[in-house]
């Protein structure tokens, strides 16, 4: 059985496959691709690069795990020969979902066509979005075999949208787009498996360093890290993924459902010992698409609303009560002295907070590397932000909270996998092998 959203995926897979794959040679069909990431420490955005257009120029974009689809401005410099923008009323559109179609009288140009259908490309950072034209253009990424990277590999007829300048404020320096991951037919993680035939999964693999790229997979393991060829794929802790009817988008069509990845939170746990929450915010209002928890890339630190976040800073601070706090450093409530603490395998010895999932015996452990932020020299803050009394999403499970934790997306088997921290298993994100090639 399938939910209504992968039976019309599956149905209209095909369909797709017809858009891109007649130009792809099948002697460079890949088993899987791979695209490194690193973070921007001025905004905390997690940054990758790829290569568009004829000819071909490389293009920065800000990471988005729930965005629908890959939109880049057109406004600034966009030239390419192999441009082409998707006519109303044609597949192209249909497969976008667009409910927009219509005329632009300032062009022909990149982003403002004439008998063209659009969608809504927005910019969660800085909550805005417009209206933007549905296109397609060549994109070059880099093959794998889950070791090193290989040969690029094009899709000639990736669809996206174009944004506008404006869009782009608040993103990292030299962005000119977002990368959506998104639950979407038109998302890079379902462009990429219906035009190089492989499975519907994709990994992502933050790194907590700076200086050292983590990775992005698409398609199925292994997933390998130095030192040694330890494949985390073989080590995933498993958990189903929820659909939110209801867009959490900054900009979104009438009953379009959410793009984001939510999970089944039941429960937390500190040190063992259950906190006491109000658990009706942590299922999903299907009418509304209010609470639930979902993941999130472009969310520096996790975000709680407001009960939840008193009762898991409250907990934490009663398992350490005979360590003294410091004052806070903002946005956090509870910081410490980072001298108070010894320094462990995955991070300061403080207590482990465990999402508890479809049942207790399963569970993300979230360890010290995870929940503590080094703030200043020697203050360490739990980093977990409160989200106030009605935030729209329950629990966002933010990026430091995932540094250095694989996560696998399985859109055929709907389900999340997770690896934990990888600090555990002494490696990191930023141990995947970019410097040689298969």
């Amino acid at each position: 059985m399938c939910n209504a959203y992968y039976c019309e995926l599956k149905k209209k897979t095909l369909l797709f496959f017809f858009f891109v794959s007649p130009s792809i040679q099948a002697s460079l069909r890949p088993k899987a691709l791979v695209l490194p990431v690193k973070k921007d420490a001025s905004t905390l955005q997690y940054v990758t690069q790829l290569k568009q257009r004829t000819p071909l120029v490389p293009l920065k974009l800000t990471l988005d795990l729930g965005g629908a689809y890959l939109w880049v401005d057109c406004d600034q410099g966009y030239v390419s020969s192999s441009y082409k923008p998707a006519l109303c009323n044609s597949a192209q559109c249909s497969f976008a979902r667009s409910k927009s179609c219509g005329d632009c009288d300032i062009g022909p140009k990149p982003g403002c066509n004439k008998n063209t259908c659009s969608v809504l490309p927005s910019n969660p950072v800085s909550r805005t979005g417009t209206i933007g034209e549905v296109t397609q253009d060549v994109i070059s990424v880099q093959s794998t075999n889950g070791k090193n990277p290989g040969k690029p590999v094009s899709v000639p007829k990736f669809l996206f949208s174009c944004g506008s300048t404006f869009l782009a404020e608040g993103l990292a320096s030299g962005v000119k787009g977002m990368a959506g991951l998104g639950r979407s037919k038109i998302s890079m993680s379902s462009q990429f498996p219906a035009a190089f035939s492989f499975r519907r999964k994709f990994a992502i693999c933050l790194s907590s360093l700076p200086n050292a790229n983590g990775v992005i997979f698409f398609g199925d393991g292994p997933y390998t890290f130095l030192p040694g060829e330890f494949d985390v794929s073989k080590s995933l802790i498993y958990t189903p993924l929820i659909l939110n009817p209801v867009s959490t988008s900054p900009a979104f069509f009438s009953n379009e459902a959410s793009a984001d990845y939510f999970i089944g939170v039941k429960g937390i746990n500190i040190n063992g010992k259950t906190v006491k929450l109000n658990t009706t915010l942590l299922s999903i209002n299907k009418k509304e698409g209010i609470g639930g928890t979902k993941i999130s890339t472009v969310t520096p630190y996790t975000v709680m609303e407001t009960s939840i976040y008193r009762a898991v800073v409250n907990a934490f601070v009663k398992e350490i009560s005979t360590i003294p706090r410091v004052l806070a450093v903002a946005p956090f409530t509870a910081c410490w002295n980072s001298k108070s603490f010894g320094s462990t395998r995955v991070g300061p010895g403080v207590p482990q907070i465990d999402l508890v999932l479809q049942n207790k015996n399963v569970f993300w452990r979230i360890f010290g590397a995870n929940s503590m932020v080094q703030v200043k020299k020697d203050v360490l803050c739990l980093g977990f932000v409160d989200g106030g009394f009605n935030p729209h999403t329950s629990i966002v499970i933010g990026g430091h909270q995932i540094e250095d934790n694989l996560l696998q997306i399985d859109l055929a088997a709907s389900r999340l996998g997770f690896s934990s921290s990888l600090l555990f298993q002494q490696t990191t994100c930023g141990n995947f092998n970019f410097t040689s090639n298969a």
